[in-house]
């Protein structure tokens, strides 16, 4: 069976659609989603009809923990669109009551199995949704993601695609889809065989020409938005 890793979507409705195209090209029948399905850009509601298409499991990423503070204390927005754009805002305008409760809802780890292969899903590290696990991190935090109880050990939140092979289990961060931080205009994800354990990084292809003009349309002095997806 192939399953899809992504991961870090936040309101790129363009990058998942191509993303999506090529995994049913690669047969993938599955999804997991690491979390981050909002934040800094503004789909998210045609990126949850894109889902609602799929068999998927999903966890919370930190931008779900943010949208839920949002949620309670408008008051947060400024400052929340300023370091963030306006992603999380249009999530509250624009999903529905039952899909913001479905967010909230949400996990922050799960395990999943296929067969005899387990995968733990996460979105930060193991331990904490926030914290950040570079490809060039200390050896000791990369050992720490180990896992006996599971085949795969799976994370996102860097935006920095990589694997690595620990003791008992294989680390594996399918980097950004909706905003890498390697090479802009590029979604980054991952393919894994649950029956022998094989898996492919992928980055695929997609325009930015439309979140783009949106970008200078609603967070125009926000100038990272931009450059991060013209990034060579």
């Amino acid at each position: 069976m192939k399953v899809a890793v992504i991961s870090d979507i936040h309101g790129n409705f363009d990058a998942l659609l191509a993303v999506l195209d090529k995994a049913k090209n690669e047969n993938v029948t599955h999804l997991l989603i690491l979390g981050d399905i909002v934040g800094y850009y503004y789909y998210p509601d045609k990126i949850m009809d894109l889902l609602s298409e799929w068999s998927f499991d999903i966890i919370k990423g930190n931008h779900e923990k943010i949208l839920e503070d949002l949620m309670i204390d408008s008051s947060l927005n400024e400052s929340i669109r300023l370091k963030y754009g306006s992603g999380h805002m249009e999530a509250i305008d624009k999903l529905t009551k039952d899909q913001l409760r479905f967010l909230s809802a949400l996990p922050e780890t799960k395990t999943v199995q296929f067969g005899q292969t387990s995968l733990l899903m996460s979105h930060g590290a193991p331990w904490s949704i926030d914290y950040y696990v570079y490809p060039d991190c200390d050896k000791e935090i990369l050992e720490k993601c180990d896992s006996k109880e599971h085949d795969f050990v799976l994370i996102g939140h860097s935006h920095y695609s990589f694997a690595y092979r620990n003791e008992n289990s294989i680390l594996i961060n399918p980097g950004s889809v909706g905003q890498s931080r390697q090479t802009g205009g590029k979604a980054s994800w991952c393919v894994i065989n649950t029956d022998n354990h094989c898996f492919q990084f992928f980055s695929t292809d997609y325009s930015t020409e439309t979140l783009i003009k949106d970008i200078i349309e609603k967070d125009p002095e926000i100038e990272y938005l931009t450059k991060v997806l013209k990034r060579k």
